[in-house]
């Protein structure tokens, strides 16, 4: 017998494309500043930032088929779809605030 989706599977993903939003306008203000030479980030930061979209997308993408191919209910295929770019800019965020202000 298959499960019964609810609301709150929907609201879920609703939430984690949310922390997507919030924590990529964080890395971008994080990354903006590095241009301007304020904030301290790794000089191979913009092509890092290229290359893991590239990857969060085709995986998310990826995963997303393979669970619709499976039969997986929407609530699956779309969480399948958000957890690699969530993992990036979780991982972005964290990262980049850890590393702080450029001293002078």
């Amino acid at each position: 017998m298959s499960r019964v989706v609810t609301p709150m599977d929907y609201w879920s993903n609703a939430m984690q494309v949310g922390w997507i939003m919030a924590e990529a306008q964080g890395v971008i203000a994080m990354r903006t500043m590095g241009a301007m030479g304020l904030w301290s980030v790794p000089k191979t930061e913009n092509s890092r930032m290229l290359n893991e979209k590239v990857f969060a997308f085709l995986k998310g993408g990826t995963d997303a088929s393979l669970a619709a191919l499976a039969g997986k209910s929407p609530d699956v295929v779309a969480a399948m779809a958000i957890k690699p770019i969530r993992q990036a800019t979780r991982a972005n965020h964290k990262r980049l605030t850890k590393r702080g202000l450029k001293r002078a």
